[in-house]
């Protein structure tokens, strides 16, 4: 049976890029057809100027199709509840998330850290996110610390009775961490970003929950990195996905 030092608090989230096909050469190879019929994936070094413009005016321009020609696979451990807020992205992503039914799930568990805005203002719409009080950070741990405690304890002793874990696992909070592996392409990542992550060059204000914003920054650098072309022509548009 659990016992309150066998529990582990996390304020974390982790993003490992497992592997990819995703280069600025892709955006080019795809796009150049369209004039030029079959293409080399060598564009980009024949002109990098060029290359450069053409990337930055199908970004300006919003066509997009050619950002599809990529892949990307993440592996990400995080609380259920920014899974579930994944799941609202449908297209261009793929999803295959560890399973409650399979597994016996262990105890690891989200509490924020005192770096959390835990104060809501103002009407939806227009509100903001304030520093809480050290009063109000020690009653979040304690009452999640608490209730994290009492839930496991409960799902352990079902699987204990022999309740099947499918069933048993009904007692768990969101704030359980899982891990799943997420796919998609820049175009559809640019899209998450977009909505999930707020930067000072966005043309469209976003208002995400800072957790699924965490797991957005750490992909947002390993995309970086894959196509530098296409993040800076995503960075100079305003951050509108094709």
């Amino acid at each position: 049976m659990t016992t309150p030092e066998s529990l582990t608090f996390r304020s974390d989230v982790t993003v490992e890029l497992v592997k990819s096909s995703a280069s600025d050469a892709d955006v080019l190879f795809a796009a150049r057809v369209s004039t030029a019929g079959e293409q080399s994936l060598d564009e980009l070094k024949k002109d990098p100027e060029r290359s450069k413009g053409l990337i930055n005016f199908l970004m300006r321009d919003r066509h997009g199709s050619p950002f599809e020609h990529n892949s990307m696979t993440f592996f990400i451990s995080a609380p259920i509840f920014v899974f579930r807020e994944f799941m609202r992205h449908r297209v261009g992503w793929s999803y295959n998330e560890e399973s409650g039914r399979y597994r016996e799930l262990q105890p690891v568990f989200y509490v924020p850290d005192e770096s959390r805005k835990l104060v809501q203002e103002g009407r939806p719409g227009k509100y903001v996110f304030v520093e809480g009080t050290p009063a109000q950070h020690e009653a979040v741990t304690g009452a999640l610390r608490e209730s994290y405690e009492q839930a496991y304890t409960a799902y352990q002793k079902m699987l204990a009775d022999g309740v099947a874990r499918e069933v048993a696992r009904a007692a768990l909070p969101v704030g359980l961490y899982s891990s799943m592996y997420a796919t998609c392409n820049a175009r559809s990542l640019m899209h998450f970003l977009g909505l999930r992550t707020q930067h000072e060059l966005a043309k469209v204000p976003s208002f995400p929950q800072r957790e699924i914003e965490m797991v957005g920054e750490k992909m947002e650098a390993e995309w970086a990195k894959l196509m530098p072309l296409t993040y800076a022509a995503f960075n100079a548009n305003g951050r509108v996905a094709p």
